[in-house]
């Protein structure tokens, strides 16, 4: 496919955009990267971006050991924000070097996720040891938003993966064939004595 193509119909001779909604059921790698609508997903990871920003804020004020610590909610949520942003985008204008892009985008936030979520189960352990032990109840607040950063990071998580294993298909070549020639050994002239 070229990547000035549209995903939405072909050009007829005329010159007119062909409208053939079968043309998008088409087994062409981007139409399928385009059939699963990263465009709302994109907007799904846009929003837990917003989110995660927001709360790295509220967090910010905290004096007790959380995940702001290595700003976490900070990176996290630009890397959200941009994977939103390009997934919204390569809806919009598929090509294959967009798809990459994406692809490449979706394995460094799930690298920073897999940080993230390790760093903030054992932010939670801590938080919830200080509770247990030292008897400090001011604790449930943090707690709970640590909970929710947590689940929500679980969530983004899944979408990813979803995402990357679609935008990998569509990197792929469509088809991918191997020839095998197989020539015969030359008749020799001479007969066995």
């Amino acid at each position: 496919m070229v990547e000035g193509d549209s995903t939405t119909g072909g050009t007829r001779q005329d010159g007119n955009q062909a409208s053939d909604p079968m043309l998008l059921m088409s087994s062409k790698p981007l139409h399928r990267f385009v059939q699963k609508e990263p465009r709302s997903l994109g907007i799904v990871i846009l929003i837990f971006g917003c989110a995660e920003v927001l709360m790295g804020f509220v967090l910010a004020g905290q004096r007790e050991f959380a995940s702001h610590r290595i700003y976490i909610t900070f990176w996290q949520g630009a890397l959200f924000l941009v994977c939103g942003n390009l997934s919204i985008y390569s809806d919009r204008r598929p090509s294959k070097k967009m798809v990459t892009v994406c692809l490449a985008m979706y394995v460094v936030s799930l690298l920073g996720l897999v940080v993230s979520i390790i760093y903030r189960i054992q932010v939670l352990v801590r938080l919830l040891a200080m509770k247990h032990f030292w008897g400090v109840d001011e604790m449930d607040e943090l707690i709970g938003v640590e909970c929710v950063l947590l689940t929500s990071s679980v969530c983004v998580a899944v979408l990813l993966i979803i995402l990357s294993t679609v935008a990998r298909l569509a990197v792929k070549s469509t088809s991918m064939q191997v020839i095998v020639q197989h020539i015969a050994a030359p008749l020799s002239n001479t007969s066995p004595n």
